[in-house]
């Protein structure tokens, strides 16, 4: 699933590209990526009328939520889910199937042939949601009244802002129970962290995923807080991680991936060289890769 580095990568890159383009049209094959029940617009048909016309603003991130905005007062939040991305060029419909013209990063790319939405331009090229999984939703909402939408109001605190300091996580950390593999994932906690970067996180602090959060103590927590800015702002540096299907709007991979330490690393030498072999284990439903050695229970 695109985290917040990932997320953060596709926002920079359509804020450099979409501002003072215009939507001439809209295509999909998988209208139920519309139906949320905020939407002002409750079908893909209402959908593609408000927003055919209108011009784009800017492009920003809350969490690991997209929001594009829109003259008229519009906004469109687009949630990734598990493996969709952003593409951004040209493509041509033959037998019923998208494909680019031209070979490039996004044609040569299995990965980039899942498309199930696109946003025609008035410069002649396109913006496309490539989703293999079809998770991912689409939301429309007036923008002067996103605070009232649900995706956004229960999020917690974004990980590079100036509040959220040791203090705060120290404090916030120590009132909840839970693993705390599960917390740093919990979008209410804090914002833009999942399964990738939280494995990071613990490995790098030194953490055994399945510590309860509430019985850690201030210098554990201490290495937690000081681990996630650093890797959340080197995994943005690399153009986040491509390990799985995320690609950047160009079609090409990010690079993270190829500095993980834990994640997806299984049965691989530690590197830290502490004897550690990565083992992997569920924990609330979800995997979790750490070194035995490092980060004992």
């Amino acid at each position: 699933m695109p985290e917040l580095p990932e997320v953060q990568t596709i926002v920079t890159d359509l804020g450099k590209i979409l501002p003072g383009l215009t939507i001439t049209d809209v295509w999909t094959d998988h209208k139920n990526m519309f139906l949320c029940g905020q939407s002002v617009a409750k079908s893909f048909e209402a959908f593609k009328k408000e927003v055919v016309g209108k011009n784009f603003l800017s492009v920003s991130r809350r969490a690991k939520n997209i929001l594009i905005h829109l003259s008229s007062n519009k906004t469109i939040l687009t949630h990734l889910k598990m493996t969709g991305h952003f593409l951004y060029g040209k493509w041509k419909k033959e037998k019923n199937v998208w494909i680019p013209p031209q070979k490039n990063s996004i044609s040569e790319d299995p990965y980039n042939r899942f498309i199930h939405l696109i946003f025609f331009l008035n410069n002649g090229k396109q913006l496309a949601l490539c989703d293999a999984r079809k998770f991912a939703k689409v939301v429309l909402f007036p923008t002067n009244q996103l605070s009232k939408l649900n995706d956004l109001k229960k999020l917690g605190p974004e990980p590079f802002d100036k509040n959220f300091t040791l203090n705060f996580f120290e404090e916030k950390l120590k009132q909840r129970k839970g693993e705390i593999k599960t917390l740093l994932m919990d979008q209410t906690f804090f914002a833009g962290v999942g399964n990738i970067y939280s494995d990071e996180i613990l490995w790098t602090a030194g953490i055994h995923p399945l510590r309860q959060a509430s019985k850690l103590n201030s210098s554990e927590i201490k290495k937690i807080y000081q681990s996630i800015r650093p890797i959340l702002s080197k995994a943005i540096e690399l153009r986040g991680d491509s390990y799985s299907d995320y690609r950047v709007p160009s079609g090409a991979k990010g690079g993270y991936q190829r500095i993980q330490k834990a994640y997806q690393l299984t049965g691989t030498e530690c590197q830290k060289k502490d004897g550690g072999i990565i083992e992997k284990i569920k924990v609330g439903g979800r995997s979790a890769h750490f070194c035995p050695i490092h980060q004992k229970p």
